[in-house]
């Protein structure tokens, strides 16, 4: 059994770290809100006062925190893993951030002795509560394999994808499909009931041939519901969509269908439902089609 710390005890990173106290480790926690510390406490995990402090007598730092100057900041800075971790700690980074900073952190770490991978994940709250996470990792070989026994606590497709910086370009194109697959089923909800189709029945049929999804499986029932309590946030999957065009700008690739994703994705953010799980799309395609606003 190993001690962890573990920084970013929000949606996702709360579920994680439980599961790896119940796996048996020495789990301590740091989040920016005091409460979210005691709740990791109270189901048998240790809380710190800073990101030095959990990290000063650990041998394994997970860090699950919303965009990469989040990453930066808790990595880097005076107060940071870099800089108060013993050398050897691996630093299993599992927030989802742009690829060349995944690069960066594992340049900056190995000038420190920390060896440092990338390892975002996909399948939103209920797959963090569920330890069902499919995680991408970036990183070297013998790290990854260090990596992976705490990786299988808390996911259940795990897969070693290229060096540093790889698990990030991953995740970037699974938050494109995703993306893609949430708006395609709000459009298909809202052609359903516009001919008096019952919607529900209409995705069941869609879900047992081509057009299934994990989409359609596991948000389908609450999008109909207009029931959109975050799982993953409009605001955070809007983050996720400027990594996205930047990179394929970077590489001169061409993504019609995401960039147009992206804009309704912004423009959903900027109608105030930044908040809301990004299921709901559905909403942003009702008032496209005048129609009553689901949720509302």
């Amino acid at each position: 059994m190993s001690t962890i710390a573990f920084i970013g005890l929000g949606i996702m990173g709360a579920p994680m770290a439980g599961h790896l106290v119940d796996a048996g480790h020495t789990v301590v926690g740091y989040n920016r809100s005091q409460g979210a510390i005691d709740t990791l406490v109270s189901r048998g995990g240790k809380g710190a006062t800073s990101v030095a402090d959990a990290v000063a007598e650990a041998e394994v730092v997970i860090t699950m925190v919303p965009d990469s100057p989040d990453v930066l900041g808790v990595a880097l800075g005076e107060d940071g893993i870099y800089a108060n971790a013993k050398p050897g700690t691996l630093h299993i980074d599992m927030s989802t951030i742009r690829p060349d900073v995944a690069v960066q952190l594992a340049e900056a770490g190995s000038e420190r002795g920390i060896r440092v991978i990338d390892a975002p994940v996909s399948g939103g709250e209920a797959g963090a509560k569920e330890a069902i996470l499919s995680i991408m990792v970036g990183g070297a070989d013998d790290d990854v394999a260090a990596a992976t026994p705490y990786l299988e606590v808390v996911g259940k497709t795990i897969v070693h994808v290229g060096p540093a910086g790889s698990g990030q370009t991953v995740k970037a194109a699974n938050q494109l499909i995703v993306a893609g697959n949430y708006e395609l089923v709000a459009e298909a909800i809202v052609l359903l009931r516009a001919y008096g189709v019952d919607a529900e029945a209409g995705l069941k049929a869609l879900a047992g041939g081509l057009a299934g999804s994990t989409v359609l499986n596991r948000k389908g029932a609450s999008m109909l519901a207009g029931d959109f309590k975050p799982g993953f946030r409009i605001d955070l999957h809007h983050k996720d969509m400027g990594i996205i065009l930047e990179s394929a700008r970077a590489k001169g690739v061409a993504i019609p269908l995401g960039s147009v994703t992206a804009q309704l994705i912004g423009s959903l953010r900027a109608q105030g439902d930044g908040g809301l799980d990004h299921s709901a799309l559905l909403r942003g395609v009702e008032r496209l089609s005048g129609q009553e606003v689901s949720g509302s």
